[in-house]
């Protein structure tokens, strides 16, 4: 299976409750290439050293309406892992649903994994390293996302200890934490 880029694309969430004429003017596509061209500027530019408006102008837009899709370079930052990660989850649900055995199940979540992100260097290096840069940010929104990527790793890895093709010695959280350091580290380089 070919994976690309449309898979870590998602459309922005249902807001609930009334919306303003202004928003109701807003599109998931451009809310899209705007969390797309902040990618590009934060892996270019580094979080703290980018700009809303280079943020605008790298995808096609006026500045103001940065602020139709989110509330400020925080929100941008946030929303880019929220989605990304979110979608990646289901992604790798629906595919290690239907594959028996914990060897297959891993080797494809590897495969998964590497495979969207290869050629996306930038949404790597965004998730990995500008957001770790703030830990605010990494401990107030990232944290639950990530952790449940991690359990969702560890209940593979449980799986296997119980089967016991995989060491009952090491905890199943620190396999999971292992597997997703060396696919960062894989991503980055």
């Amino acid at each position: 299976m070919s994976v690309n880029e449309s898979a870590f694309s998602v459309a922005p969430p249902a807001k609930a409750g009334a919306r303003s004429k202004k928003k109701d003017k807003a599109s998931p596509d451009k809310r899209e290439r705007i969390l797309r061209a902040a990618i590009k500027v934060f892996a270019r530019k580094g979080f703290y050293a980018t700009r809303v408006s280079e943020i605008a102008k790298a995808a096609g837009v006026a500045d103001g309406t940065i602020y139709l899709y989110f509330k400020n370079k925080d929100d941008v930052l946030i929303r880019i892992f929220e989605d990304r990660l979110t979608k990646l989850l289901e992604f790798l649900r629906k595919e290690t649903l239907a594959i028996e055995g914990v060897e297959a199940r891993l080797r494809r979540i590897i495969e998964l994994q590497l495979g969207l992100l290869e050629g996306q260097r930038d949404l790597a290096e965004v998730i990995t390293v500008n957001l770790r840069q703030s830990s605010r940010l990494l401990k107030q929104y990232a944290a639950p996302l990530f952790n449940e990527y991690l359990e969702f790793i560890a209940s593979i890895f449980s799986e296997g200890q119980r089967e016991g093709i995989i060491r009952k010695d090491v905890h199943p959280r620190t396999l999971s934490r292992a597997l997703w350091g060396a696919l960062d580290g894989i991503a980055l380089t």
